[in-house]
């Protein structure tokens, strides 16, 4: 006697196994459902901008301010090189113009013409010991002439003085700001990285792209401090050489300037009939 054959609506023990089993391979635990969910929820609200302006623009007013401070005072920094640049530049040329007259002048007299009308300090220095002689001509026939010397090279010590002191105007700047910007950025920093510290125990996540953002807010703060402080520490010094340079320019042309008044008081000892005393040396004393 034959067995009945299964039809085909009767399901076989294998498909009813499979059908049971089926439903496991899909199934989601609850707390990783609940995970991906909050991860979606957080996703739209992390800062997705990391661009320069972007996280300047995402940071602490505090640490906006810093960075605002610092990019000013870069921009100081940048304002004095340019105009004490061209500022040394024209002085140093007209010191070494005046000083090479002096340098060649034969006489006092000689280089008083040739500057006439020239400005600066090395020309200043000339008129001035043409004034000290004039002032203390009546008293070089009865006195020494070491007090004429001494108050003429106290007067040309003070225009050197003044001269260099005036070029060093600007630079107290470069100097504040190339040694105290890297410590105000670092402020900032730090400021910036107790926030982004609060921000992760609000998020109560370290997942990266939720820490990343804020810290880098933070070391912005820091780059823009040594960006300003950088350049300013090496045009500070850039400007220190300069400025010393042209310190020794005029320290020449004062000593060239006291040659010719020591010069010029010898040759007023000499005899006025001496054949070796020529008329055109003295300075134009009698002709006031």
């Amino acid at each position: 006697m034959e067995e009945p054959q299964p039809t085909a609506t009767e399901p076989t023990p294998a498909v009813e196994a499979s059908s049971e089993l089926a439903p496991s391979f899909f199934e989601v635990p609850a707390g990783a459902l609940t995970h991906l969910l909050a991860a979606g929820e957080r996703d739209p609200k992390l800062p997705h901008d990391l661009s320069p302006w972007g996280m300047f623009m995402a940071a602490d007013w505090v640490v906006k301010a810093v960075m605002i401070g610092l990019a000013l005072a870069s921009l100081g920094v940048w304002t004095v090189w340019l105009f004490k640049t061209v500022e040394l530049a024209c002085a140093k040329a007209r010191a070494g113009r005046a000083a090479d007259v002096v340098g060649s002048a034969t006489t006092l007299a000689d280089a008083i013409r040739q500057l006439a009308g020239r400005g600066g300090p090395a020309a200043f220095m000339v008129r001035s010991a043409e004034d000290e002689l004039r002032r203390s001509s009546s008293a070089l026939d009865h006195a020494g002439n070491d007090g004429v010397k001494e108050r003429l090279g106290a007067r040309l010590a003070r225009i050197e003085a003044q001269a260099t002191r005036r070029l060093s105007r600007g630079t107290g700047l470069l100097a504040t700001v190339g040694s105290t910007a890297p410590f105000v950025g670092l402020f900032g920093t730090v400021w910036g990285i107790m926030n982004a510290f609060i921000g992760i125990s609000e998020a109560q996540t370290t997942n990266l792209a939720v820490v990343a953002p804020g810290i880098a807010e933070a070391l912005l703060a820091t780059a823009i401090g040594l960006v300003a402080a950088i350049p300013a520490v090496i045009i500070y010094n850039v400007f220190a050489r300069s400025i010393a340079g042209y310190g020794q320019v005029l320290a020449d042309a004062s000593s060239g300037v006291e040659q010719l008044v020591s010069l010029e008081l010898d040759l007023r000892r000499v005899p006025a009939n001496d054949p070796g005393s020529p008329a055109s040396v003295a300075v134009p004393a009698a002709a006031e």
